[in-house]
């Protein structure tokens, strides 16, 4: 056995992937065959069972750090938005009648804001390193795509974190192979979007990205999480979908908390908010 180098750390022990090879080489035999008998990192069979959910908890949220650190990405631009969001000129396929219809063919316009967004935050980093401010998205289709594609179009990377679904949802064809990931826990995924964060955009969409929101605005309130600038896209929708005024009327959130929340309309409000945060038009 040749001892060996793992991230330039000296390693004599035996090698995962070696062994691995050497016991789907050995003989097969009733006892090699046996389901007990496979290696139990290899044993997909027992890497899904029920007690095992600590494990997977843990692998889901090490891989994808993992990967995103040895992509060298130090921060990232979270963009929510919904899946639903049709391209301008495109039909609204989600669309089950004439009303819905009329409203998404009109929110056509905040998939070309996120679009425009995307390539205004991802010139930006690229004329930092291409490794701060990069564009995170859900992966799939809609606003989501639109982010992706904004970064596509000016040649930067972009991250896509994707969630198996009941229907079929494909990584959308802008997201930087590399940087594309996969979930099965919701609550991961989540904490990943998070972790990187220096701003966070939410574009008009449905349950899904009322949660991310309001998860987004919790952990900024409670002080779990750094008070990163947090921008609602379309702010007419959002005053017609979120009374935040009547909430700090009302006694169950403070005043102050309306400060948490930007209202923008367009890309260049948006990246205007975030460069005056950090300050960024100082360092170039």
């Amino acid at each position: 056995m040749n001892a060996k180098r793992s991230n330039q750390v000296w390693d004599p022990l035996a090698d995962s992937r070696e062994d691995k090879r050497r016991a789907e080489a050995q003989p097969r035999t009733p006892q090699s065959t046996s389901p007990s008998y496979r290696l139990a990192y290899a044993d997909e069979d027992f890497l899904c069972r029920e007690e095992l959910r600590p494990v997977r908890l843990q692998l889901e949220l090490l891989k994808p750090e993992m990967i995103l650190a040895e992509a060298g990405i130090r921060s990232t631009v979270v963009m929510f938005g919904g899946a639903r969001i049709p391209e301008p000129g495109t039909d609204p396929w989600a669309a089950k009648n004439k009303t819905q219809a009329k409203n998404l063919t009109a929110a056509a316009k905040y998939y070309e804001e996120a679009r425009n967004f995307a390539r205004i935050c991802s010139t930006h980093s690229l004329a930092l390193d291409g490794q701060e401010y990069v564009v995170v998205t859900g992966g799939g289709p809609g606003v989501m795509e639109a982010g992706n594609r904004g970064a596509h179009d000016v040649g930067a990377a972009s991250i896509g974190l994707n969630v198996v679904l009941p229907h079929e949802q494909a990584p959308n064809a802008y997201v930087t192979p590399e940087l594309s990931l996969n979930f099965h826990y919701f609550a991961i995924r989540k904490m990943h979007f998070l972790l990187r964060a220096k701003a966070i955009t939410i574009f008009p969409g449905g349950f899904g990205t009322l949660d991310e929101l309001f998860e987004s605005l919790t952990l900024i309130q409670t002080g779990r999480m750094e008070h990163v600038p947090l921008l609602l896209f379309g702010s007419e929708f959002w005053r017609s979908i979120v009374d935040f005024e009547a909430l700090a009327d009302f006694g169950t959130i403070s005043p102050g908390d309306l400060d948490l929340i930007n209202f923008v309309d367009t890309a260049d409000q948006a990246w205007s908010i975030i460069a005056d945060h950090y300050r960024l038009a100082d360092q170039q």
